[in-house]
């Protein structure tokens, strides 16, 4: 039962949510959570009957990405051969289809630091009686004997071999790894879920409406199931930033359009002030042969901001709590100043191999003096400090360079041009970055033009060029590992863009992803 049970409803499920096409009356008004029992890590939640303009976009993607006109009816004859050749007759319009409703979960109970377990999956059945006669069948022309059982009113199947436990719940036709998790879906139904919990309540009314599926994460649920340890570092860095990621949760949507594909995530894991600003103009600055780059707005804030934090805390075993400031100002370095001069943060990446792969990070500052002198300090104490390899640097801009082996063939820049420091590996890379009146910038890129455009009213904060990146990744994997880039390369050339934004609503900080998709 459970090969075709398990098997064939949910991929019937998948096929119908592709295709976008699906029999039986409305069930809307039934929610999969209802059935997830509380504190359940990980809820997926996706359409079965997609409408309108939302099926006509997954069919369009799924023209455009596989050549496929017909995907759902492609997936549902694969489906039913499979069936057919292993002796198992299988008809999908006249056993599944009649009864299949409009939206179905899957829930997982535990996570123990590596897989997830005790899953069961939910899916609104339009005809109990039907969706009943459906199961009973299985279970007869099944090799394997299944068990029956009775709880709390609901009738269920238990497979011989493995446990996994199948009935109708509710308006639900309910699948689960074994009879005690069916039994805390019944339960679930009953009283208190996953759907009655307000973290989830909270983050999933964030997700937009129109999305194909949900994936919602209790963060702070799945830290505490694989034994509530966070690595001390990331810790450290976790409380310096004001970040507390045992009440985090988040929700990531998934919205098909006609020629991309986006990712909306919204989540409170970014602590009590989520990021907002606008660093698009630092952005489309950069250069324009750019592989990939990311701005962030108001970085010199939430930088002084994890400053406060890091002195309050110290670094366990090596600097005492209030002495991280002091002791780098009696060194010459004064971090606060540091802080409240910048602006914005910028980095990008550019090269088509190993060989000239080259980059930077760019920090705007509010003062052009101030960024001078804070790179002038920094190689002052360098070399004051014997480190080797320093080495000034003369132009229009002003700082040093740093060779070593460890870095490789080219040299660590820090240099300051007007009111922009630059953190470049090599000296071109730098030059480019310290560039404010360069026409060869991001923002006369086509591929980024329409990266903006696909993100509306969202500034971009970050930009990956496809075909640049797929050309640097080809170059980068090594011979021997490539079989599986080669099988994705024909769908992956299909990327023309993937552009980034992010903002905020309410206390939850927001991420919108968007892949644009060519013909």
């Amino acid at each position: 039962m459970k090969a075709r049970l398990v098997l064939l409803v949910a991929a019937a499920a998948t096929a119908l949510s592709i295709a976008g096409c699906g029999g039986g009356s409305d069930s809307s008004g039934s929610d999969p959570a209802t059935l997830a029992p509380p504190k359940s890590p990980l809820f997926i939640e996706a359409a079965v009957q997609p409408e309108g303009e939302l099926k006509s976009n997954v069919e369009s993607l799924a023209k455009s990405i596989a050549g496929v006109d017909d995907l759902g009816g492609l997936i549902v004859s694969e489906l039913e051969s499979s069936a057919s050749s292993s002796g198992e007759e299988f008809d999908y319009a006249v056993e599944v289809e009649p009864w299949l409703g409009e939206t179905g979960g899957l829930f997982f109970q535990e996570y123990d630091g590596d897989d997830f377990e005790g899953y069961g999956v939910a899916i609104q059945t339009t005809d109990t009686t039907a969706t009943q006669s459906f199961i009973d069948k299985q279970s007869e022309e099944s090799d394997e004997p299944a068990t029956d059982g009775s709880y709390a009113g609901s009738d269920f199947k238990v497979q011989s071999d493995d446990g996994t436990t199948v009935g109708v719940i509710g308006d639900f036709i309910a699948i689960a790894e074994d009879e005690e998790t069916f039994k805390a879906m019944v339960d679930a139904d009953a009283g208190e879920s996953l759907a009655d919990e307000d973290s989830y309540a909270a983050t999933v009314d964030a997700a937009p409406a129109d999305s194909f599926a949900d994936v919602f994460v209790d963060v702070g649920g799945l830290i505490e199931q694989s034994g509530g340890s966070i690595d001390p570092d990331a810790k450290q860095f976790l409380d310096s930033a004001g970040i507390d990621p045992a009440e985090a949760t988040a929700v990531a949507s998934l919205i098909p359009g006609s020629d991309q594909v986006e990712i909306d995530v919204s989540t409170d894991l970014s602590g009590e002030n989520p990021p907002s600003g606008d660093a698009s103009a630092l952005l489309g600055s950069l250069p324009a042969d750019s592989v990939a780059a990311i701005a962030s707005a108001d970085f010199g804030d939430r930088f002084g901001e994890a400053l406060d934090q890091l002195d309050a805390n110290g670094i366990p075993g090596e600097i005492p709590p209030h002495k991280f400031k002091s002791s780098l100002k009696e060194a010459g370095i004064d971090v606060e100043k540091i802080a409240a001069s910048v602006a914005d943060l910028g980095v990008f990446a550019e090269g088509s191999s190993e060989r000239d792969l080259a980059g930077a990070a760019v920090l705007t500052t509010k003062d052009a003096k101030e960024a001078t002198n804070t790179v002038s300090n920094i190689g002052l104490l360098l070399r004051a400090t014997n480190t080797p390899g320093v080495t000034a640097i003369s132009g229009k801009a002003s700082g040093f360079s740093v060779r070593s082996d460890d870095l490789g063939p080219k040299p660590l820049v820090v240099a300051a041009q007007g009111e922009r420091i630059a953190i470049a590996y090599g000296l071109p890379a730098a030059t480019r970055a310290l560039a404010t009146d360069s026409a060869d910038t991001l923002a006369d890129a086509p591929a980024y033009k329409e990266a903006v455009s696909a993100l509306g009213s969202t500034p971009i904060g970050g930009f990956v060029d496809g075909s640049e990146a797929l050309d640097l990744a080809a170059a980068l994997i090594p011979a021997d590992d490539q079989d599986g880039f080669l099988e994705a390369k024909p769908y992956l050339k299909k990327i023309d863009y993937i552009a980034i934004g992010t903002g905020s609503a309410g206390d939850l900080a927001t991420v919108k992803l968007i892949a644009g998709i060519g013909k």
